[in-house]
């Protein structure tokens, strides 16, 4: 248990970062924010400077000129406004500094940098402080032991004088500042990956906080950072109510419908009827007060609301209502933490109680590389954990066979029922079948059924009799004697 969890925090100006550290920065401490170039870390310091109020907040830069550090910021859409800036970069002359050359001797001008961040500190105690970045003090010292020196002299002298600071490094192959971590309470490391932009906290001293890789985008206004969910942070307590299908027969084959606050899995072959099936789950469940979000990955939105509406199925009402949230994902502009945050939030701000993920093999492409499974798991337990009953619609490769897949992604045991769609070949003609392969929370109908899609929706016809061989797609008539023997 975090044992810093009363403790004041100071916010960091990016609300998804401050959930990664459990609240905020702990204040009057050092934190260094290290990455590649471009990888956002000087945006990120201007955050944590934007949110004290005018004149507190102090930008020492030792690289770019403070003009150019405006431009940027207002080319991004943040304002410097009230941030004071100490402009030591190379041949800047104020009256806080003397001229600074890098022609000049290393112990000299050193010296003159953590001398002049500190003479301007005690004049105007600053709340915050941003140094950008140490790494420049790096390439003015003679070695390593005169820069430790020198950063624990500096930083121990600014947090004495009641500041927070935060300190940018530049990682690179042939330049890595290795002493830097351990001089400081907090790591934030960013980098810019195949993967998209990935922030991650490897040291908070007193606190603790969220491990892992956290995607975060960075654009007009800064940065927003989307922290990796975890599940167990997150409960909520529901009644497993069964929730009718809105088709009889389909109530009967199911044995009753579905729980809230279950996993179902749709799985079977393409164009067999899957996203419909789901479809008429939400819609049967919106019927019964149940908000729902249809998440479509492989369709857009004009296709999917056609097809409703040639169906017969009140989609358009649904939404209208504010009973169903449909929304294309185009999933390559989406990382897996970023749409496991818009769930969250429609789960918590618009009190969705069904999500219908259509499909898996979709949302494989917003993984890009990464566990799909552990992707899925996490997102399903959080659902569960929140009382929301999940669709999972997924695709299976094969039309027929002589083994019924039902995932090609080891998902299975996510689900605690499992609707089985699958083709049949009987006297030339190519028919559809739905079948229970397994349900958690009650009995179920061993048969399968012929499904079928018209005008008017979804028909579920009897069970299939007299016939073996089912699942491999091709079956075979039974003989009075086998029929009557089986």
């Amino acid at each position: 248990m975090d044992s810093t969890t009363n403790t004041p925090r100071i916010s960091t100006g990016i609300e998804g970062l401050d959930q990664v550290l459990n609240g905020g920065l702990l204040p009057h401490r050092s934190y260094l924010v290290g990455g590649g170039p471009g990888c956002g870390k000087t945006t990120l310091g201007l955050h944590f400077l934007a949110t004290e109020p005018v004149g507190e907040s102090l930008f020492v830069t030792l690289g770019e000129t403070e003009t150019q550090l405006r431009e940027d910021a207002a080319l991004m859409g943040l304002s410097m406004d009230g941030i004071e800036v100490l402009d030591l970069s190379p041949g800047k002359t104020d009256e806080h500094s003397g001229t600074y050359s890098l022609l000049e001797s290393w112990d000299v001008e050193g010296n003159a940098i953590h001398d002049g961040i500190i003479e301007y500190a005690q004049k105007y105690r600053p709340r915050r402080i941003l140094i950008d970045s140490l790494s420049q003090m790096r390439f003015l010292s003679a070695d390593t032991f005169q820069f430790r020196k020198q950063v624990m002299s500096l930083l121990r002298v600014l947090i004495g004088g009641g500041a927070t600071v935060m300190s940018t490094s530049e990682k690179s192959p042939t330049e890595d500042d290795e002493a830097l971590p351990f001089l400081s309470d907090g790591v934030i490391n960013l980098a810019h990956t195949a993967h998209g932009r990935l922030c991650q906290v490897s040291k908070f001293r007193g606190s603790d906080f969220a491990a892992g890789e956290h995607f975060y985008y960075l654009g007009e206004g800064g940065i927003t950072l989307f922290p990796r969910l975890i599940p167990r942070h997150h409960h909520r307590t529901v009644e497993h109510i069964p929730l009718s299908t809105g088709v009889p027969e389909l109530d009967r084959l199911t044995g009753g419908g579905i729980e809230r606050g279950t996993v179902t899995l749709l799985s079977g072959p393409t164009g067999v009827g899957k996203t419909t099936l789901g479809t008429q789950l939400m819609l049967a469940a919106a019927e019964q007060n149940q908000r729902g979000a249809i998440y479509n990955f492989d369709e857009n939105w004009s296709t999917f609301i056609t097809r409703c509406r040639q169906l017969g199925m009140p989609v358009d009402a649904l939404i209208e209502k504010g009973m169903l949230h449909a929304e294309a994902i185009e999933p390559l502009h989406y990382h897996p933490d970023q749409f496991a945050t818009k769930v969250r939030r429609d789960v918590e701000e618009n009190g969705t109680t069904m999500v219908m993920l259509d499909s898996l093999s979709g949302y494989e492409q917003s993984v890009r590389g990464a566990d799909l499974q552990a992707r899925v798991h996490a997102l399903c337990r959080y659902l569960i954990n929140m009382g929301v009953t999940v669709i999972l619609v997924n695709e299976v490769f094969s039309i027929a066979g002589t083994q019924a897949r039902v995932s090609e992604y080891g998902l299975s045991y996510v689900a605690d029922n499992i609707l089985l769609l699958r083709y049949l070949e009987i006297d030339g003609e190519l028919r559809k079948t739905v079948g229970v392969l397994k349900k958690r929370t009650g009995g179920f109908e061993k048969s399968l059924r012929e499904f079928d899609i018209t005008a008017e929706g979804i028909n579920i016809g009897a069970p299939l009799r007299g016939l073996r061989g089912i699942l491999s797609g091709t079956p075979e008539v039974l003989t009075p004697r086998e029929e009557g023997s089986s």
